[in-house]
């Protein structure tokens, strides 16, 4: 495996994986294991161990769900629709538990919020990242601007939220009741 595929490699794995399984359900040994590469290449390329292969981690996750929320987004015009619509995308993803572009990194920080400030960044990035695409579907559709980005707030922490329930419950039900209901909470009111 050439040096740049590898640290690829690495970034991948510990996505995966701690989508998966969390930060600390996560061993470096785990994300090695998962590639099959000597730790010493881990080591090459994030002196700094498993905290800076997981902010890059993150980062690659904030990336993979950017691009998957923007290709949902392409295909319906409406943006009430385009929500649940992608609402109902995640949890048909939620069915497969071994396919974790479904899954949050909510998990990692709540882990290490308060304990890990490169990671709470991190996430604190993708989730402004993933809030203010959300917030431009509706400003684009003609919203306010504070509207949009109310309702970006919003359908973040609803998805998040619906994500740890249909987890925990080990059902896509919590989703599947937030997207019934998108379309009463996000009508086109002005505050």
């Amino acid at each position: 495996m050439s040096k740049p595929n590898t640290k690829v490699a690495l970034i991948e794995a510990a996505s995966r994986l701690f989508r998966l399984h969390g930060y600390e359900g996560i061993s470096l040994n785990d994300i090695l294991k998962e590639i099959n590469i000597p730790k010493g290449s881990l080591y090459h390329y994030f002196p700094n161990g498993k905290e800076e292969l997981a902010v890059e981690a993150i980062h690659h996750t904030k990336d993979i769900v950017l691009a998957w929320i923007e290709e949902s987004f392409e295909q319906i015009g409406d943006p009430v629709k385009a929500v649940q619509d992608h609402i109902h995308q995640l949890a048909a993803l939620l069915k497969d538990e071994t396919e974790p572009v479904g899954f949050p990194i909510g998990t990692i920080a709540a882990e290490k919020y308060s304990t890990n400030e490169p990671i709470r960044s991190a996430c604190q990035t993708a989730f402004e990242e993933w809030s203010e695409l959300y917030s431009t579907k509706f400003f684009e559709a003609g919203y306010s601007e504070k509207l949009a980005k109310d309702y970006g707030v919003f359908i973040l922490a609803a998805i998040e939220g619906g994500i740890l329930l249909s987890l925990t419950t080990k059902s896509e039900e919590s989703l599947l009741i937030i997207a019934d209901q998108i379309p009463f909470i996000l009508s086109k009111r002005e505050n």
